[in-house]
């Protein structure tokens, strides 16, 4: 089988996928535009810059030519787009047969609707489509709302053989003392990160002891930083930056609590919830987007309201008082994640479906 995705190169995402096709045997190539181009994630999978001679969305006219010419090369069996406003336009201008097309958030909850003409091109986009994908049910939803077709719900799982709970040094976890909340996340206010600071300050003010860990970095890291020194809690706080994609489980597995407080419903999965989950660390999320979907609401963490500092704090300090709360929800979110989100499976279903339109099965 010869797969084409079309698709931002650096992304993980993108990268996790196309590793899993090529250790699985798949004949896999990736092709990006030039600024979206890996050299490292190239070095593991072969990519194919495509050139963007034209300025803003003009550029994606551009970008037919040069993948018209790689597909009539290549040959895939499938072409596979990922992000339906613009990688999803590129390959349903270049009319290639089977067209897959991923919607990833944005660009179903939020382009269509900056306008008639970003409507259409979603319209358009998915109209050309052989199979539609969503990582979750209610971003499936939402794409219904531009097209009649059936939406395929292929979820972005974790590695279960990375994700898990680690060894630690005995007392190191599940004490009121030293408890740590977290979050691994780009530093931006979509994902809640002011929000997140407000809440630890609350949750400080009851326990002193308590540590707020920041994994990642991001364009508003000096605003938040700022922000953490206006509210005190600059000792309690640690920003770690940018950090490989190989050590999150490990940053995961010095929290006690896991934060995704985003504000937008572009959050259209949640897979940082479900790493946390299958780590064990309860998460407590916002009700936007695919969290509620991915988190079982007072079984595997909290849901709470976005936006809304007290609410969030009152789920981490109901969780740092119940340590047997905790344990519980840890529990359960390992067992949920390994029925649910495993990536192997997730990822081998949609290998199935690819072997389903080429009646390979």
């Amino acid at each position: 089988m010869k797969i084409l995705l079309l698709a931002p190169g650096r992304s993980i995402h993108t990268h996790k996928w196309a590793l899993f096709y090529k250790n699985n045997g798949i004949d896999v190539k990736v092709v990006t535009f030039a600024d979206h181009y890996s050299e490292e994630n190239a070095k593991e999978v072969e990519t194919i810059q495509l050139p963007k001679l034209l300025p803003g969305k003009l550029s994606y006219f551009s970008g037919v030519f040069s993948l018209k010419k790689i597909l009539k090369e290549f040959k895939p069996d499938i072409l596979h787009a990922h992000y339906v406003s613009s990688y999803g336009l590129i390959g349903a201008l270049a009319g290639y047969k089977p067209y897959y097309v991923s919607v990833w958030g944005r660009d179903i909850f939020q382009f269509p609707q900056q306008g008639s003409v970003n409507r259409k091109i979603v319209e358009y986009t998915l109209g050309k489509a052989d199979t539609i994908c969503s990582t979750s049910h209610v971003m499936a939803v939402e794409t219904n709302k531009y097209t009649n077709k059936h939406i395929y719900v292929t979820p972005f799982g974790v590695d279960l053989e990375r994700f898990k709970p680690l060894e630690k040094p005995a007392g190191e976890r599940g004490e009121e003392d030293g408890i740590t909340i977290g979050t691994v996340k780009a530093l931006s206010d979509k994902y809640g990160i002011a929000d997140l600071i407000r809440a630890f300050a609350i949750v400080y003010e009851a326990y002193p002891s308590a540590k707020l860990l920041i994994v990642g970095d991001g364009p508003q890291r000096a605003e938040y930083e700022q922000l953490v020194r206006d509210l005190g809690i600059g000792d309690a706080t640690q920003f770690t930056g940018r950090v490989p994609n190989t050590e999150v489980p490990a940053y995961i597995n010095r929290m006690n609590i896991f934060a995704v407080p985003s504000t937008e419903d572009s959050e259209s999965f949640g897979v940082a919830a479900v790493e946390a989950m299958a780590c064990g660390v309860p998460p407590v999320v916002s009700n936007v987007g695919g969290l509620p979907e991915v988190v079982i609401e007072g079984k595997t963490g909290f849901v709470v309201p976005k936006e809304n500092p007290k609410e969030l704090s009152e789920a981490f300090l109901k969780l740092i008082k119940e340590p047997e709360t905790r344990q519980e929800m840890s529990v359960n979110g390992i067992r949920h994640v390994r029925d649910n989100y495993d990536w192997a499976q997730n990822a081998a279903d949609m290998v199935k479906l690819y072997r389903k339109t080429l009646k390979m099965e």
